[in-house]
């Protein structure tokens, strides 16, 4: 875990186990994170599971036990978790303590106009991306931020062996155009390409790669390909970058901010110019390692662990301060 923070006074964060990657390296930071199992394992009760290496601060709850703990702030991560499950598990006290919502996704309404469901102005929203922030409609808020994702250097390093591009997306199929299934579908017809992800045999794919295995797998593929028309910027193509692969993808969201068009990758919309210049990496190893040793410095810069972990902790007690600070003037004879 993360050292550059002081282990005393370490924080209790409760939060829901809803992405299990993005979980992991929240759980990097030195604090303690508590989330709720129960025996029917739906959404956001899982527990630990078993795919990621978490390391002992993350702390499984009982549902039923929940509303009897104390925590420093409560961390909401989907609409779910704000609509439904704070009202279920949480007693009315635990609901006042310091709140962060972070917003994973864009809108899938409309791109501009959507209004995000929370609106209470004391909980702190945190987005993940810039350009998140810039698309939500989050008007009257006073506490909207970004914290921009962080992921480990892995032990492998990128080796380009296979003369083919890897796609890494769950489910890409059953999502559609979002994910950009259309857009895989078609330039796989031009260009040598694996898919892996969860729901991905009856699309043709390899099926699901653990996250533990999956930066060893990716590293042996000639480039990564990231057909995703409207999301967030994966966390799988941090990880890709950070092995120092070469990513390839559509010019939309941040991804236009991160990948250096020519520099460490492509990236276009044109989905005729970027299957020229997919062919060009498979046809090229030294140019695709060229492309890759950028990408990596620019993942090594922006996707700093210990950034990520510390821009958290900063947050967090941000918001715990004005917490207290908001009660301290609720309570004031001055009001």
């Amino acid at each position: 875990m993360n050292g550059d923070i002081s282990t005393e006074n370490r924080l209790k964060i409760f939060t829901w186990h809803i992405h299990g990657s993005y979980l992991y390296y929240l759980s990097q930071g030195n604090y303690d994170i508590f989330i709720p199992v129960r025996d029917a394992k739906d959404e956001g009760y899982y527990g630990r599971g078993t795919t990621f290496p978490f390391g002992p601060n993350i702390i499984e709850v009982p549902a039923e036990e929940v509303r009897n703990m104390d925590f420093d702030c409560i961390l909401f991560q989907s609409e779910r978790n704000f609509l439904i499950d704070q009202h279920e598990i949480l007693a009315d006290w635990q609901k006042r303590l310091p709140r962060i919502y972070v917003e994973h996704n864009t809108p899938e309404l409309h791109p501009t106009n959507t209004r995000h469901v929370m609106t209470d102005p004391s909980v702190t929203l945190v987005h993940v991306t810039p350009f998140n922030k810039l698309m939500w409609d989050s008007s009257g808020l006073p506490n909207v931020r970004v914290i921009e994702h962080g992921v480990c250097i892995p032990e492998v390093t990128y080796q380009g062996d296979i003369p083919r591009g890897i796609v890494v997306i769950n489910h890409i199929q059953q999502r559609g155009r979002i994910t950009g299934w259309d857009i895989f579908d078609e330039v796989r017809k031009h260009v040598p390409l694996d898919l892996v992800g969860m729901g991905t045999l009856e699309s043709g794919g390899l099926g699901e790669v653990l996250n533990p295995q999956l930066p060893e797998f990716i590293s042996h593929y000639r480039f990564f390909f990231n057909p995703i028309r409207y999301t967030s910027f994966g966390l799988a193509v941090c990880e890709a970058m950070m092995t120092g692969m070469p990513v390839v993808a559509m010019a939309t969201t941040e991804y236009v901010t991160v990948i250096k068009n020519g520099e460490s990758g492509f990236i276009d919309t044109n989905i005729d110019n970027l299957i020229e210049n997919m062919n060009r990496l498979i046809a090229d190893q030294g140019e695709a390692r060229r492309l890759g040793q950028c990408a990596r410095a620019i993942a090594l810069d922006k996707f700093s662990i210990h950034r990520f972990t510390n821009d958290w902790e900063k947050i967090i007690r941000q918001t715990i301060q004005l917490n207290i600070h908001n009660h301290e003037k609720e309570n004031s004879i001055y009001q």
